[in-house]
């Protein structure tokens, strides 16, 4: 392991000038950034802890109905405070659905955001990655490539977005809160990651120095929690990262579908919002026909990367349960495996 200046930032404004400096990243929880370090994956010249900045680990319900998530709120926090977990459902249950509870007690809602890619090819430092070294290659091209992305890829890169979190909130327009050097920003969380686009070692909209702050679920995200499901299917139902993965949401008339959000996971180097899909089902009625024509539109630019063909039929397949689940209402209560396909439907085998 490379050795490395640590130091511990005061304020987000000295994090920030902190982290200016180049070979320089963050440290808060470490369930990534660590790992990384100890395979020789990452290598940085220094870390910037931020885990004692104030006010970064509070979960705020503002007056207008939005929800602030402080950037150190840890995410088993988040999936067990009831009042958030009521507002929405679909965050807490794609929270619950990833790593252990000792990673998830351990890991940030920030470092959620900015962790980094499960392909084999980026941790082996033994082959060519365009992410780990920029220009170098990429030997997932031609390898083995039964989870790597179906959409949005290029030559560059073929590797996924390894977040159930962010799932939900790319279908529910949550916004990023950055402080850097030009002052505070906000950014959507669908704009927040990249695609490759030739340029895959460029993950993220973030510039040196910048640091999120916080993630903002608007008061129009909580509208959906009575129909609102995440579903994730995985080579085993703990402790893996997601094959395909899904965020459902609808408002409901009756039978007539008011508004949808649908966004799936594992498909590609970012949450993907599925706006062709949400287009075809607002105003629709909310049949498994419809549910169908929607999974065909948001699949519809979806290509094999390698031997991953089962993937977009996978997808589509994820989509429909997910929605149908939604149509169904979230359960009072989480199912006891969280966002499994073997999960009982509507939570009659859970826990409070």
């Amino acid at each position: 392991m490379k050795r490395f200046d640590y130091i511990r930032a005061g304020s987000p404004a000295e994090a920030v000038a902190a982290g200016a400096a180049d070979g320089t990243v963050f440290l808060a929880g470490g369930t990534n950034l660590l790992d990384l370090m100890k395979g020789n994956v990452l290598r940085p010249d220094r870390l910037v802890d931020v885990t004692k900045l104030p006010g970064l680990d509070r979960i705020e319900r503002r007056p207008d109905g939005s929800t602030r998530i402080g950037a150190l709120v840890r995410n088993g926090d988040l999936a067990h405070d009831a009042g958030f977990a009521r507002a929405y459902p679909a965050v807490a249950e794609a929270l619950l659905s990833g790593a252990s509870a000792q990673l998830r007690n351990a890991a940030t809602t920030a470092g959620n955001l900015l962790q980094r890619t499960r392909c084999p090819y980026f941790t082996d430092t033994a082959s060519a990655c365009n992410k780990r070294e920029p220009g170098s290659g990429c030997d997932a091209l031609g390898g083995e490539t039964r989870l790597h992305a179906i959409l949005g890829w290029d030559s560059s890169c073929i590797a996924v977005n390894p977040s159930d979190f962010c799932v939900p909130l790319a279908a529910l327009d949550a916004v990023v809160e950055i402080e850097g050097a030009g002052g505070v920003r906000s950014v959507p969380l669908v704009d927040f990651h990249r695609l490759p686009e030739g340029e895959p070692w460029r993950e993220t909209l973030l510039e040196p120095g910048d640091l999120i702050t916080g993630v903002v679920l608007p008061a129009e995200a909580a509208g959906f929690a009575a129909n609102s499901r995440y579903l994730k299917v995985r080579d085993r139902t703990s402790y893996a990262f997601a094959v395909v993965s899904a965020a459902a949401a609808l408002k409901l008339d009756g039978e007539r579908i008011v508004d949808a959000r649908l966004a799936f996971g594992g498909v590609a180097l970012k949450p993907w919002r599925a706006r062709k899909a949400e287009a075809v089902l607002a105003g629709q009625p909310a049949t498994p026909e419809t549910f169908r024509r929607a999974a065909e539109a948001a699949l519809a630019d979806a290509k094999p990367s390698g031997d991953n063909a089962y993937k977009i039929e996978l997808a589509r397949r994820i989509a429909v349960r997910a929605l149908t689940l939604a149509k169904a209402g979230t359960p009072a209560r989480m199912p006891a495996l969280p966002a499994s396909p073997f999960a009982s439907p509507l939570g009659v085998a859970a826990h409070a």
